[in-house]
């Protein structure tokens, strides 16, 4: 069984996250994070004095898309360089809308089960009655 995503709630006013928090966000180990660091140029913490990363909300979607193109769409780490170089901003505008989506399939459930709450209670209602 593997990890389960604990996502980042970026509502807060937050500027910095640990390397913990990413990872659990991606439901990844702690040393892929340091991997892709090593490997895609385009991911780069600040480190404080002492060294530990901070990782702001651009850093977590430079990792995001570097994600998507490995363990989404299953390309090698070469194929992932080569998307990034000819096609970033595409793949940023993808992830957005996914993401888009995603909250309106949640808030479209949500009204699904509110819905059928609702139809349940009328039902009993009717029964009531007669």
């Amino acid at each position: 069984m593997g990890k389960r995503k604990r996502p980042i709630n970026f509502e807060s006013k937050r500027l910095y996250y640990s390397i913990k928090e990413v990872a659990d966000h991606f439901a990844v180990n702690i040393s892929l994070i340091r991997f892709w660091e090593k490997q895609f140029e385009n991911i780069n913490p600040k480190r404080t004095d002492s060294g530990t990363r901070q990782f702001t909300k651009d850093d977590i979607m430079e990792i995001e898309i570097v994600y998507n193109l490995v363990k989404d769409k299953g390309l090698t780490l070469e194929g992932a360089r080569q998307v990034l170089k000819t096609s970033k901003s595409e793949e940023e505008r993808r992830i957005v809308v996914i993401k888009r989506l995603q909250n309106l399939k949640k808030s479209l459930l949500s009204l699904k089960e509110e819905f059928d709450t609702l139809h349940e209670q009328q039902k009993y209602k009717k029964t009531e009655k007669e």
